[in-house]
């Protein structure tokens, strides 16, 4: 059996049972082998469970890294940046990104491993940041802590809307793209993704934008 699919079948159990709750004998059941299997790839469940944690992250990654290599305009990039960094209701990324949070108090290679996953989202906001200001089309004195504000603020509004369950998805949309656009000099609704509806007393306002 290969590593990766003990690493898939970990990151399942851990989006479903959280990671202090998952036990190596879970993995194996899972796969439906033996536990010494599990241990004979992974000398300890902390290994286990923080090398699922990126196996998990792999794809998120993949495809930032596609939207920032993309081409367009570095204001196009930022807001497909913005999408993906953007929690999606109960999905698997989001779920064990933010369970890692908690985890990570406790379990320095779950720590570790979550470090860089943030490490390289808020490269990658900093990169489309420093294209943007290098192209004229953002403004800002220092893109570095522009990111990292961005990233910050992305992060606030997941455990709200994610967690405390107190910020409406497309609300946490509409302060995002707001607050990243004032950091980099940009209109408010520069970087909204959706064209908003004009109430029927109202023609069409074609700047306005919504986060529906």
């Amino acid at each position: 059996m290969r590593r990766e699919e003990i690493l898939r079948a970990a990151a399942t159990v851990v989006a479903r049972t959280g990671f202090a709750r998952t036990r190596a004998a879970d993995v194996a059941a899972e796969l439906g082998v033996s536990t010494a299997l599990v241990f004979y790839h992974f000398d300890t469940k902390e290994r286990l469970l923080s090398e699922a944690f990126g196996f998990a992250a792999r794809e998120d990654l993949e495809r930032l890294h596609r939207a920032v290599r993309s081409r367009g305009t570095c204001t196009q990039r930022l807001k497909a940046v913005l999408r993906l960094y953007a929690p999606a209701g109960d999905a698997p990324g989001w779920t064990l990104d933010i369970d890692a949070w908690a985890e990570a108090l406790r379990t320095p290679e779950i720590r570790t491993a979550s470090c860089e996953v943030d490490r390289q989202w808020r490269a990658a906001i900093e990169k489309v940041v420093r294209d943007g200001v290098g192209a004229g089309e953002f403004t800002c004195p220092d893109p570095a802590a522009s990111a990292l504000r961005i990233a910050a603020m992305l992060d606030g509004l997941a455990v709200a809307t994610q967690v405390r369950l107190s910020v409406r998805r497309s609300q946490a949309a509409l302060w995002a793209a707001e607050s990243a656009a004032h950091e980099l000099g940009l209109p408010p609704d520069a970087l909204l993704l959706h064209a908003r509806r004009p109430r029927r007393d109202q023609p069409a306002v074609p700047s306005q934008v919504s986060s529906d």
